[in-house]
């Protein structure tokens, strides 16, 4: 193990999966390949209740991967409750994420780290993706969408490469599709957010789980959700505090 629960541990690296059996192998042999020389480092691989081997490809990796933790969650509750649950078992401060479809790059991990030195958060985005061709119009014109009804600012709202403080993240809501909206809610909690380039590569194995008909609407009900909740956040400044005389804390 890179270092233990009490300290060490540069970053935690989230990786949601679901019946991404074909993909454990060759993931897990990359991570391990790219992340030591990172720092101190936990992978927290989350099985999103897969009916696949998934799990099984994981436990077995982990007899030749000490880094790797697993949480199994006992049904399919979706990206986000996913994401979530890996949130709440990351020991580190600085709290990475990918997916687990080997369409991120890892390699992008170092300048994500350098970018979190003086951000909140950072979001990868994609400038040269690999997904055909009706995948990436729909994407360009969701993201002209989204920016415009969340009054947010993302190049690549869909990117599964992120990074983030672990303290900001204890800050935003969480609901069903917030994944989404990772870099809006960062801000909205008051976090600054940048974007760094990042590498995009085929899928080489498993199926998609998301497509044009099964995303649309669902996104689109979550952006008005983000819209509702942005317009309703609590801000506030403090002037000054003045405590009673006899106040000794």
């Amino acid at each position: 193990m890179s270092a233990g629960p009490s300290g060490g541990l540069r970053f935690s690296l989230i990786v949601p999966f679901y019946n991404e059996e074909e993909n454990i192998d060759p993931l897990m042999e990359e991570l391990a390949e790219v992340l030591p020389p990172l720092g101190g480092f936990e992978v927290i691989a989350v099985d999103d209740g897969s009916r696949d081997g998934t799990l099984d490809r994981l436990r077995k990796r982990q007899e030749s991967f000490p880094e790797l933790r697993i949480v199994s969650l006992a049904e399919n509750a979706g990206q986000s409750a996913a994401v979530c649950a890996g949130f709440d078992h990351a020991r580190a401060d600085l709290v990475l994420m990918m997916d687990g479809d080997m369409q991120n790059d890892p390699r992008d991990f170092a300048s994500i780290l350098e970018a979190l030195e003086e951000a909140d958060g950072v979001s990868g985005a994609r400038l040269a993706r690999k997904d055909p061709w009706i995948r990436r119009v729909s994407s360009r014109i969701a993201n002209a969408v989204r920016n415009r009804l969340s009054g947010d600012r993302v190049v690549d709202s869909a990117s599964g490469i992120k990074g983030f403080r672990k303290e900001i993240l204890s800050r935003i809501p969480r609901f069903n599709g917030m994944h989404r909206f990772l870099p809006t809610l960062v801000r909205l909690a008051g976090g600054r957010v940048v974007e760094v380039p990042v590498n995009h590569r085929e899928r080489a194995g498993g199926v998609p789980k998301y497509g044009i008909g099964n995303r649309v609407f669902k996104a689109l009900r979550d952006l008005f959700g983000v819209r509702w909740l942005r317009d309703r956040w609590i801000r506030y400044k403090v002037g000054q505090v003045f405590e009673s005389p006899g106040d000794e804390r």
